[in-house]
C-alpha cells in the first residue's frame, strides 16, 4: 500500500519502483527538490486554474465536434471516413508531437511554449471555422493539433514541477478531473452551438477564450524548465554535457520521425480499412501522385498496419540504442522500468480509447437513430460530464483512504458497468432519460479513474524528468483517443455492412437491387440517411415500403452501435487489467 499511495521511502526500505526512480534522478536530484527552479515555496494555485483552462479548451476540441458531426457532414459534404479523420487526425498529430514538444519545453521554457501553443491553437480554430470542405477542415485541425501539442505537456509538467506533497496530489486531481470533465462536456457545448449560432462557433469560441488565457498566463504562470531549471534538472543523466549543448542538442530526429510515422500509418489502416479493403483492394488509393490500384493483390490497409507497427517497434529499439550511447532521445525508455509508470500508461491509454470510442458513436446513435436534436443529444451526453466532475472532486479523498490504484480500479469497474447497461438498453425507441442514467454511472467511473491516473502514472517519475513523463502520459492518452475513435468507427461500419443487408432483405417486397445502395448510403452518411428515408415516407423511390425501410435501418444502426460500444467495453477491460498490474507491482516492491 505504501508504494501505491506514493509515500516516500529511503535507504534499504525502497520499493523496486522507487529504486528505479532514484536511479533515473541521479545524485544531483535531491539537491534541487526544494530549490527555486524545482519546487516553489508557495504553490501557484492561480496558475493551476489558468493551466486547467488551457487544457480544457484543447480537450473540449477533441470532443466538441462529435455531436455536431451529422450537421458538418450535411453542411460541407464529408463522408464517414472524413468524419473519423476530423477526430482522429487531431489526436494523431497531437500524439506525434507531444514528446518532442514536451522536451522542447523542458529545454527552452514551458511557460513560453504554453503561451505560443495557445496562439497557434487559436489560429487553427479560426481556419477551421472558415472551412467549406473536408481538405481545409482537416488542414486546420492539423494546425490546432500543433498548438495543442505545445499546450498539453506544458500544463502537466508545470504542475508537476510547481507542486509537492499533498498539494501536488490535489493539483494532479484537478488536472485529471479537467481532462475527463471537459471531454464529456464537449458534446453538450457542440449541440448548443450547432442548434443556436451554428457549428462554426464550436471553433470560433476558442479565440476569445484563448486571448483571456494568454493574458492571465503572462501574469500568473511561473517559469519552469529552460533557463529557470537548475543544472541537471532536465538532464539527470548528464548526457547533454557529454555530447555538448548546442541549440538543438536535445532533438532526436530519428525517434521523432519513427514515432510520428508509425502512429499515423497504424491509425490510417484502422480508419481506411473499410474504404480501401481490409485485404483485397476495393477502391484505388492515391497520395502525392503515388497510386495503389485495385488490381494489386493486397490492399493498402494491411501494408499500412504492418509498416506502422514495424516503425513503432523500430522506435523502441532506436531509443534504447541512443540512450545507451548517451545521445538525445525522444523518450527515455528507462522510465518504463518504473512499474507504476509502464502499467499506468497502459491503463491511461485504454481509458482514453474507451472514452473516445463512446464519444464518437453515441452522438451518431442519439441523433440519427433515436431522433434527438443535437442539443438534446448533448444534454444526454452531459450526464457523463456531471458524473465525472462530481467523482473527480471526491477522488482525492477516496485515494487517501483506499490508494490511487484501488480508486482507478473502482472507476474502471463503474465505467464497464455503465457501458454494459447502455448496450443492453440501446434501441431506436429508447428513453433518453434512461440512457442518461447509464451515462451518469459511466461518468462517475470516468472521473474516479481519470483523476487518479495522473498521480498513478507520474507519482514515481523523478521531478527532473517531469516534462518527459508528462509528455509520455499525454502521448499515450492521445494515441488511445485516436485509436478509440478509429476502432469505434471501423466497428460501426463493419457491423452495418453485416447486419443491415439481412434486415432489409427480410422486408416483404423489398427490391434486391435497392439493398446495396441503402446500405452504402447508411454507412457513408454515418446514419444520416435514416432521416432522409423517413422524411420521404411513402412518397419516395421506395413507395409504401419507405416507412418500414427507415424503421429497419434504424434498428440495424442500433445493433451496429451496440457492437461498437462492446469494443469500447473491451478497451476498458484492458485498462482494468493494467490497473491490477500496477497494484501487483507495488505490492511486490
Amino acid at each position: 500500500m505504501r508504494a501505491e499511495r506514493g509515500i516516500a521511502a529511503t535507504g534499504d526500505d525502497l520499493t523496486a519502483g522507487e529504486r528505479a526512480s532514484r536511479a533515473l534522478e541521479g545524485p544531483a536530484a535531491d539537491s534541487h527538490r526544494d530549490a527555486p527552479g524545482g519546487s516553489p515555496t508557495a504553490p501557484p494555485w492561480k496558475a493551476l486554474w489558468v493551466l486547467a483552462a488551457g487544457l480544457a479548451i484543447i480537450v473540449l476540441d477533441g470532443t466538441i465536434v462529435s455531436v455536431a458531426m451529422p450537421t458538418i457532414i450535411d453542411s460541407i459534404g464529408i463522408s464517414l471516413t472524413d468524419a473519423q479523420w476530423v477526430t482522429s487526425l487531431y489526436n494523431i498529430v497531437l500524439a506525434a508531437l507531444l514528446l518532442p514538444l514536451g522536451k522542447l519545453g523542458d529545454e527552452k521554457g514551458r511557460k513560453a511554449l504554453f503561451l505560443i501553443g495557445i496562439v497557434v491553437f487559436m489560429a487553427g480554430s479560426g481556419l477551421a471555422a472558415l472551412s467549406g470542405a473536408a481538405a481545409p477542415l482537416l488542414a486546420s485541425r492539423t494546425v490546432q493539433a500543433i498548438g495543442a501539442a505545445m499546450i498539453m505537456p506544458s500544463t502537466l509538467s508545470i504542475v508537476s514541477a510547481s507542486f509537492r506533497g499533498r498539494d501536488r496530489a490535489a493539483a494532479f486531481g484537478v488536472w485529471g478531473a479537467v481532462m475527463s470533465g471537459a471531454a464529456a462536456l464537449g458534446p453538450l457545448l457542440g449541440g448548443i452551438f450547432t442548434e443556436t449560432i451554428g457549428w462554426r462557433w464550436i471553433f470560433l469560441v476558442n479565440i476569445p477564450v484563448g486571448i483571456v488565457i494568454v493574458a492571465l498566463g503572462l501574469k500568473f504562470v511561473p517559469h519552469t524548465g529552460g533557463a529557470s531549471a537548475l543544472p541537471g534538472a532536465s538532464d539527470p543523466t548528464g548526457a547533454s554535457r557529454r555530447r555538448g549543448r548546442g541549440p538543438l542538442s536535445f532533438l532526436d530526429v530519428p525517434g521523432t520521425v519513427l514515432a510520428s510515422l508509425g502512429a499515423a500509418l497504424f491509425v490510417f489502416g484502422l480508419i481506411e480499412g473499410n474504404t480501401y479493403g481490409w485485404w483485397s483492394p476495393t477502391a484505388p488509393f492515391s497520395v502525392a501522385g503515388i497510386e495503389w490500384p485495385t488490381g494489386w493483390a493486397v490492399s493498402v490497409t494491411p501494408v499500412a498496419l504492418f509498416v506502422g507497427a514495424a516503425l513503432i517497434v523500430a522506435f523502441v529499439v532506436v531509443e534504447r540504442l541512443r540512450g545507451a550511447r548517451h545521445k538525445a532521445v525522444t523518450l527515455d525508455m528507462r522510465l518504463f522500468s518504473i512499474p507504476s509508470f509502464s502499467w499506468g500508461n497502459l491503463t491511461a491509454g485504454a481509458v482514453s480509447a474507451g472514452e473516445f470510442a463512446l464519444v464518437f458513436v453515441l452522438p451518431l446513435y442519439l441523433v440519427n437513430t433515436v431522433g434527438l436534436s443535437t442539443i438534446r443529444a448533448g444534454l444526454v451526453l452531459m450526464a457523463m460530464a456531471l458524473g465525472a466532475m462530481v467523482s473527480g472532486a471526491l477522488a482525492r479523498k477516496l485515494a487517501a483512504a483506499l490508494g490511487a490504484a484501488r480508486v482507478v480500479q473502482l472507476g474502471l469497474l463503474l465505467e464497464i458497468i455503465g457501458v454494459a447497461i447502455s448496450v443492453t438498453i440501446m434501441k431506436p425507441s429508447m428513453s433518453p432519460l434512461w440512457f442518461a442514467g447509464t451515462l451518469i454511472i459511466y461518468g462517475v467511473g470516468l472521473g474516479l479513474a481519470s483523476a487518479q491516473l495522473t498521480s498513478l502514472v507520474l507519482g514515481r517519475v523523478p521531478v527532473a524528468q517531469s516534462g518527459e513523463g508528462s509528455a509520455t502520459q499525454s502521448t499515450v492518452r492521445q494515441l488511445g483517443s485516436a485509436l478509440g475513435a478509429a476502432i469505434s468507427g471501423t466497428a460501426l461500419s463493419v457491423a452495418l455492412g453485416r447486419i443491415v443487408p439481412g434486415l432489409l432483405s427480410a422486408i416483404p417486397g423489398m427490391p434486391a437491387a435497392a439493398v446495396s445502395g441503402l446500405v452504402d448510403s447508411l454507412r457513408g452518411s454515418a446514419g444520416g440517411s435514416i432521416a432522409t428515408v423517413a422524411a420521404q415516407g411513402g412518397h419516395g423511390q421506395l413507395g409504401e415500403l419507405g416507412p418500414r425501410v427507415a424503421e429497419v435501418m434504424a434498428q440495424g444502426f442500433s445493433r451496429a452501435a451496440q457492437w461498437s460500444m462492446g469494443i469500447a467495453a473491451a478497451m476498458l477491460v484492458l485498462g482494468l487489467i493494467g490497473s491490477l498490474m500496477v497494484r501487483r507491482a507495488a505490492q511486490r516492491g
